[in-house]
C-alpha cells in the first residue's frame, strides 16, 4: 500500500488538482483507497484539519480506514527510527531531531516500516542535512520504499478526463 504524506494532498489542492478544477482526482483517491491501494496516517489527518479549509472537509468525509493509526506492531519501528534520528553518527542538530520526533513524518515512516508500505512524498533526499530530517532519508535508512506522487498516480491508473 502507498501511504501519502501531507504534502501530496496540500500541493494537489493548492497547485494542480484544485477541488473546482479536478474533482476527479479526489474521487480517484477515494476509489484507490477502496481498492486498498492508498491511505495515509492519522497524524497527517490531524495536520490537514488545522487548516479548516476545503481539504480538511474532504479529509473528514473519508472512511476512517483511510487514516492508519499506530498499533503495537509500530512500536519497534518507532524505537528504531528514534534511535537512528538521535544517534551521534547522524549529527542532526537537536532542533532537527526534536522536530522530527514530534512530527507526522516520524510516524509515517514508522508505520510504513512496520507494515512494509511505500511512502509517497514530494520531498527529495538530502542525506547531508543537519538542520532537518527529511522523509526520503529516514525511509532510506530503514529500508522503506519512497516515491513521488505523480509516479504512483500514473502507475495506479489515474486518468482525468474532461466531462
Amino acid at each position: 500500500m502507498y501511504l501519502l504524506d501531507a504534502n501530496t494532498f496540500i500541493e494537489a489542492k493548492n497547485l494542480y488538482y484544485t477541488f473546482g478544477m479536478a474533482p476527479g482526482f479526489w474521487e480517484w483517491l477515494t476509489q484507490a483507497h477502496a481498492n486498498r491501494l492508498v491511505a495515509s496516517i492519522d497524524a497527517v489527518f490531524d495536520e490537514l484539519q488545522k487548516q479548516k479549509d476545503e481539504l480538511a472537509r474532504w479529509a473528514k468525509q473519508l472512511p476512517s480506514s483511510f487514516w492508519v493509526c499506530d498499533d503495537y506492531n509500530t512500536i519497534p519501528s518507532l524505537g528504531l527510527l528514534a534511535a537512528w534520528a538521535s544517534s551521534p553518527q547522524r549529527a542532526y542538530r537537536e532542533a532537527a531531531r526534536d522536530e522530527f520526533l514530534a512530527s507526522a513524518d516520524f510516524r509515517l515512516v514508522a508505520i510504513a516500516h512496520a507494515g512494509k508500505h511505500t511512502v509517497v512524498t514530494r520531498e527529495v533526499p538530502s542525506p547531508d542535512s543537519k538542520k532537518r530530517i527529511l522523509l526520503p532519508d529516514a525511509c532510506a535508512a530503514h529500508g522503506v520504499s519512497v516515491t513521488q506522487p505523480f509516479r504512483i498516480y500514473e502507475g495506479l491508473g489515474l486518468n482525468l478526463v474532461q466531462s
